[in-house]
């Protein structure tokens, strides 16, 4: 890839620190023992965590990727990079918060390396296939955030259907255009709605949030700051102290009483009217929460599972709505 598409100014955060719930059973059954999904192979040869490492590194040099791990993860992590040369810069956040902090976490690092930076969060339990016309988008992101960092951009996918287990975004007014992509104003943003709030923002055109976010690092962290103080104060203490001697101490410390703040609800939402909404197109997209959804992608694209395919089947529960499938008119990429 040439170095025009990849900017020394440019970061990328990898979350993948949470701990997969809703898919233990499954993987447990699979397996014979626990493993977060980031670090399972379901088809092919890579990992969700190394396909999405291999996405971020088409966007931004690999040595400026932070990827946020749980410290619970840590032996099979290790295991996981055994004969890997990735770059970048891994963190064990000590536990799990939610979402607030696992984004603002590897933020304070970047803050701290270089303030003016732009930053792309990639979570690591989605499956986007083919990769170009995703990484394409992405990089009209990069470059609209760089002409205008006030302006924080997510990425939206047009629903198939009704979910509700989803944040929702309704665009508004046209706000600007990257080389052809069109980046609107977010007229509303619902973090999963009710069933009603869902049917009326699905017939207005409303899209789901993917949580891809470009980013202005001071734009980002001050966003923080307005939404979430009680968790930027305790990264402030670990800012200060980063490359320092008591960098390890002050990291325990902070997430003693570190509060638990989803970053989609809390910060995305109230903050909606600073967002700008850029749609993801000509890409099948399903953030694999579920068993059922990575069962129904993969029968979609004609990929063999690793799995036994009766172990990823759907458990009926009040919630469990249709699998979520965004099918381009053409796919011919390989997994």
């Amino acid at each position: 890839m040439s170095t025009q598409n990849r900017s020394s100014a440019r970061w990328s955060i990898v979350l993948a620190g949470g701990d997969g719930e809703r898919l233990r059973p499954s993987i447990q059954q699979w397996l014979g023992y626990p493993l977060p999904k980031q670090y399972c192979t379901f088809a092919g040869t890579r990992s969700m965590l190394q396909h999405t490492w291999g996405r971020a590194n088409q966007i931004v040099w690999p040595r400026k990727k932070v990827t946020i791990l749980g410290r619970t993860h840590q032996p099979r992590s290790d295991a996981h990079f055994l004969g890997q040369s990735e770059e970048g810069t891994f963190i064990f956040q000590p536990r799990n918060c939610d979402t607030a902090p696992g984004v603002f976490l590897p933020l304070t690092y970047v803050k701290a390396w270089e303030p003016q930076a732009i930053v792309v969060i990639f979570p690591s339990d989605h499956f986007i296939f083919p990769e170009d016309p995703f990484v394409e988008t992405v990089r009209r992101a990069v470059r609209a955030v760089e002409l205008c960092r006030d302006r924080m951009i997510l990425l939206g996918v047009r629903p198939s259907h009704l979910e509700l287990d989803y944040g929702w975004i309704a665009p508004g007014d046209v706000l600007g255009w990257s080389e052809g992509s069109c980046i609107r104003h977010i007229q509303e943003f619902v973090e999963k709605p009710g069933a009603l709030d869902g049917e009326r923002l699905m017939n207005q055109g409303a899209l789901w949030n993917t949580l891809i976010l470009v980013a202005d690092v001071e734009t980002l962290w001050k966003a923080g700051w307005a939404c979430v103080p009680e968790v930027m104060e305790r990264l402030e203490q670990l800012r200060q102290s980063i490359g320092t001697p008591a960098e390890g101490s002050v990291l325990q410390t902070i997430y003693h009483d570190m509060p638990i703040r989803n970053f989609s609800r809390e910060v995305l939402q109230p903050l909606s009217k600073q967002l700008g909404v850029m749609e993801l197109g000509k890409v099948l997209w399903s953030d694999w929460g579920r068993p059922e959804r990575i069962l129904e992608t993969l029968q979609t694209v004609g990929i063999r599972p690793a799995f036994p395919p009766e172990v990823f089947k759907a458990v009926p529960t009040p919630a469990t709505l249709k699998v979520e499938v965004v099918v381009a008119s053409t796919v011919n990429s390989t997994i």
